[in-house]
């Protein structure tokens, strides 16, 4: 089986840990009402913040600029905001993972962690049938589709 957070980390070089703060994280936590999947933390710990290739920025909790949790409450609240009954069945994200309402920032939600310098936004998505603290699939949309 492929360690994917290993390929990872080994395709984005040396970590810098430069914001590395469990208490950070659990701020995040106990203000968001979720819990980021392991590999997510220690992606971001080692890396955020930071713009990957020019594209992909995410942040970090232990940051003020470029702040993670607040990263996370605003795309979650503009996302909250967007009408989801008139898509097509292939643009509608909760077709598209099995989710009974849509919700963003939730337990049971769609979690918006990163962007892209296109408006796009990356989610996490709850994986119910896998191990907890695990994360098993990912999300980008831009506007109304999901991809």
């Amino acid at each position: 089986m492929t360690d994917y957070l290993a390929a990872t980390m080994t395709m984005l070089g040396p970590a810098q840990n430069r914001y590395t703060d469990p208490a950070a994280w659990d701020r995040l936590h106990a203000e968001l009402g979720i819990r980021l999947p392991t590999d997510c933390r220690t992606l971001v710990n080692a890396y955020a913040p930071v713009q990957l290739n020019g594209t992909c920025t995410c942040g970090h909790p232990a940051t003020e600029r470029w702040n993670l949790s607040q990263h996370i409450r605003d795309k979650a609240r503009a996302w909250s905001d967007v009408c989801w009954d008139d898509l097509d069945p292939e643009e509608d994200p909760r077709l598209l993972f099995g989710l009974a309402e849509l919700t963003f920032g939730t337990c049971d939600g769609l979690r918006p962690i990163a962007g892209t310098d296109r408006g796009e936004t990356l989610f996490l998505v709850a994986a119910h049938d896998t191990v907890p603290d695990s994360w098993s699939r990912t999300a980008k949309a831009a506007g109304h589709g999901t991809t």
